[in-house]
């Protein structure tokens, strides 16, 4: 049950990111074609209002097929009705006259792709080449259209494009706040359980006693603790705890928690605490902007090995929520937010094909006056994916051989 609450829970995450695309591209005059979790082939789907939406067999995500994202260019058409012509030349004048309008930057539909369309329809072709063909048609249409996303000023199509990670950036915030107000389980500075045998137990830290210090410096919460662990890297630290009232010394040497942070391996205690709706709608934000430090130290890392330890996949991130489902369901909706935020963030990085890779070419061209060769956003979408792809197994084989989170 935990495993299908975790995936469920990112399924919305992907589902509320492709909405806020969704949504705002209708608002702005741009009819959506397609509304998919997940990528084709698709295992449902249905038509409702000229839309299709659908669930894919492939859960790496999902997507809004908004009408001509780029312009129409001669290249398209000699990829989608190469085929055709191959098999009716006949089709050839129709074609070349097409790709000279496209060539010449004649952006309407006019007689000429009227032409085009009675021809392919007038023609013997195989099933494969007409399937192509009648997909380039369409493409042709969508993209020659007056609710093309090129025609878009620039910051519509900005917004089309900020829309999905801004919604995941406002589910993050509002998650948390919500969690905040009804109460979030904090970790203390008691010691509840020391782990047998860890570094803690080696040391002589028990279970009932109350951590002030941490070489030398007083402390009043537990991620001051974690903190200064972390800042040891791997080099001893001494823990001042208070027991039954007297003040003790321990000099501890931390260790790799499953290869990534250091721990002296104990469980401290904790407690619950609720705050009020303006409070806690503040620390919400403050939360959302410490994590979206984190997270870009963590992108900065990335050229480090250690950073790409802590790279995980869908794989291990459903590990993980399904393991805070099980123990507790507030710390489930905390990780929610974080996955979410994460989510947002990495979507915004200025790579095509991510979101923020869109953004980054649309602010060129608006400063430009003018539209980047098609040329120019293939090369950089292949670098993007090769990166995308590269992390995506990097985070894989972390999952599956145990060193990603879990």
């Amino acid at each position: 049950m935990s495993w299908f609450v975790a995936i469920l829970g990112l399924a919305f995450l992907v589902l509320i990111h492709e909405a806020g695309h969704f949504f705002t591209a209708r608002a702005l005059g741009m009819r959506p074609r397609r509304f998919y979790i997940g990528f084709p082939p698709a295992v449902a789907k249905f038509n409702r209002g000229g839309i299709e939406y659908g669930i894919g067999a492939i859960p790496l995500g999902g997507y809004v097929k908004i009408p001509g994202m780029h312009r129409p260019a001669p290249s398209d058409v000699d990829a989608h009705l190469g085929r055709a012509v191959h098999e009716a030349p006949e089709l050839t004048g129709s074609v070349e006259q097409m790709k000279r309008r496209l060539e010449r930057g004649e952006y309407t539909e006019g007689v000429e792709l009227a032409a085009l369309e009675v021809s392919v329809r007038g023609v013997a072709l195989s099933p494969a080449a007409r399937r192509s063909a009648e997909r380039g048609l369409s493409e042709l249409r969508d993209g020659l259209g007056g609710d093309a996303y090129w025609r878009a000023g620039t910051w519509r199509r900005v917004a089309v494009i900020f829309a999905g990670p801004g919604t995941n950036l406002l589910f993050a915030i509002a998650l948390l706040a919500v969690v905040f107000a009804f109460g979030v389980r904090v970790a203390t500075l008691s010691v509840n359980e020391v782990q047998p045998g860890s570094p803690g137990d080696l040391a002589g830290l028990r279970a009932g006693d109350r951590i002030v210090g941490v070489d030398g410096q007083q402390v009043g919460e537990f991620n001051e603790v974690y903190d200064a662990v972390q800042a040891a890297d791997g080099r001893p630290v001494t823990l001042a705890v208070d027991r039954d009232g007297r003040t003790q010394t321990i000099h501890v040497t931390p260790t790799r928690y499953l290869d990534q942070n250091w721990a002296v391996g104990f469980r401290p205690g904790v407690r619950s605490e609720r705050y009020s709706p303006g409070e806690a709608i503040s620390l919400a934000f403050g939360r959302t902007w410490e994590v979206t430090k984190a997270i870009g130290h963590g992108f900065a890392r990335l050229v480090t090995q250690e950073g790409r330890r802590d790279i995980s996949s869908p794989v291990g991130i459903t590990r993980v929520s399904s393991q805070a489902v099980e123990a507790d369901f507030r710390v489930y909706l905390q990780l929610l937010a974080f996955i979410s935020l994460s989510l947002a963030l990495l979507n915004l990085l200025p790579l095509l094909p991510l979101d923020g890779g869109h953004i980054a070419f649309s602010i060129v061209e608006g400063v430009r006056r003018r539209a980047v060769g098609r040329e120019v956003y293939e090369r950089v979408s292949i670098i993007g994916i090769a990166l995308v792809l590269m992390l995506f197994f990097i985070g894989l084989s972390n999952d599956l051989g145990g060193r990603g989170p879990g």
